[in-house]
């Protein structure tokens, strides 16, 4: 049993999962309640997600006295996103879904009592490592997309990323509007309010945990190693035919600059809308029913973009994503600060155009992988992913210090539109999508 391909699972196992290999009845049974599972553990990751990006960097704003910090949280969440990343992407591969899925959500829930700590003692050294760890959660909550993706046709890969993207929304959406009730109860037992989101945080990341650990089985991961194992079996004995399927490197490198890229302008101007707002009077409740309305839009959108990835291309949406996150970066340059509907608007078409990017880009990685290496592939993907929102997030503290919310939006839109030439250069690839 030592160090056995993952197909040689203990008799008792491998019969049951044996089963999966020739039935696609049992296959498509197993990718429905696949998703349903995931699904549920997004609620309650969408809402541990919530919570840190709506009152982060105003937490450590006023532990640190200044602005030019601000950002700070936003990148050290990323950091330790990008970190968590890869352990759960290697820990998937080795293990599972469930086991790595699991184990990235409970970190996640630790990094959030931790914040609830370091509010207490008013500890910026605690704060500071505990958001790191807190990032693991956000990490997890990306990750759990793939999930879905690995028992479905290439049909479906794209509805079954927005699928289990659209039950995030739930929790992500009541997240930020629960800031005021949640501060109120941090308040009621001696805690900051600043730090009553992470109450939620903890529990909803350690609930998604434990969904994924117990519920995840049979691990739809191994199950289709073992599908893809038999095919080139079965196409090794009658046609030599079985290469057609390696590994696509110019698609993984198009569907990673698409996410990264997307994930960098979004990131950017998220993180320093609540600052914004902040300066211009609005208070604790209208900044989460703005940040509520974003990720929403980064969500929500997912059940229509899935198909139209499916149907019209994954390069089409990607151009679509830029087109986007320009009007976005636009409409938050040119919005008066006072204008809450302008603010939505732009914050919508931030969310909008980072979702387009985000399935366009996970459904070109899915194409371009095999599932022996798939998800070691996935979780180095959305390191990169994180490493460029965590950069979003240092550089937009610095450039609002230095010129203005303005400036950092044009910035972001115009950077958008290198998605453009990523596509062109995509397409020489064409004939082995």
């Amino acid at each position: 049993m030592s160090h056995n391909h993952s197909i040689h699972i203990p008799n008792i196992q491998s019969v049951r999962l044996q089963e999966y290999i020739h039935s696609e009845q049992k296959q498509h049974a197993l990718y429905k309640r696949t998703l349903w599972i995931v699904s549920i553990s997004q609620i309650f990751g969408g809402a541990g997600l919530a919570a840190g990006v709506t009152v982060g960097a105003l937490l450590a704003q006023q532990m640190l006295g200044t602005d030019a910090l601000a950002g700070i949280p936003s990148a050290l969440l990323t950091f330790g996103s990008a970190g968590a990343a890869l352990l759960v992407g290697r820990l998937s591969q080795r293990r599972g879904r469930g086991i790595g899925l699991g184990a990235g959500f409970m970190a996640g829930g630790l990094g959030a009592l931790g914040v609830i700590l370091a509010a207490v003692l008013n500890n910026v050294f605690l704060l500071f490592l505990s958001l790191l760890i807190y990032g693991a959660g956000s990490a997890t909550n990306l990750q759990a997309r793939y999930a879905g993706t690995d028992l479905a046709s290439s049909r479906q890969r794209a509805t079954a990323v927005s699928l289990t993207m659209v039950f995030t929304t739930f929790g992500a959406v009541a997240g930020p509007n629960l800031v005021n009730v949640m501060g109120n109860v941090a308040l009621s037992i001696g805690i900051p309010a600043m730090a009553g989101p992470f109450i939620l945080g903890a529990a909803a990341y350690m609930l998604a945990g434990i969904v994924l650990f117990v519920w995840l089985r049979p691990d739809p991961l191994t199950v289709s190693r073992m599908i893809e194992a038999a095919r080139v079996d079965t196409l090794d004995t009658n046609q030599p035919a079985a290469v057609p399927h390696a590994e696509n490197k110019r698609g993984i490198t198009a569907g990673a600059i698409v996410m990264i890229l997307t994930q960098m302008v979004m990131t950017a101007i998220m993180t320093m809308t609540p600052v914004h707002m902040g300066h211009h009077g609005h208070d604790l409740g209208a900044i989460g029913l703005v940040i509520g309305f974003h990720i929403g839009a980064m969500y929500l959108p997912s059940l229509v973009t899935g198909v139209l990835v499916d149907k019209l291309g994954r390069k089409t949406m990607a151009v679509a994503s830029g087109v986007t996150l320009l009007l976005a970066g636009l409409v938050a340059a040119w919005a008066p600060a006072d204008s809450m509907v302008l603010l939505v608007v732009a914050l919508v078409l931030l969310g909008l155009g980072w979702n387009f990017g985000l399935i366009s880009g996970t459904a070109m990685i899915v194409d371009s992988t095999e599932s022996s290496t798939r998800a070691k592939t996935q979780g180095t993907v959305d390191v990169l992913i994180a490493l460029s929102g965590a950069a979003g997030g240092v550089l937009s503290g610095m450039v609002v210090a230095g010129s203005s919310y303005s400036t950092l939006s044009i910035i972001g839109g115009v950077v958008s539109l290198l998605l453009i030439p990523v596509i062109l250069w995509s397409r020489g690839n064409n004939n082995r999508k």
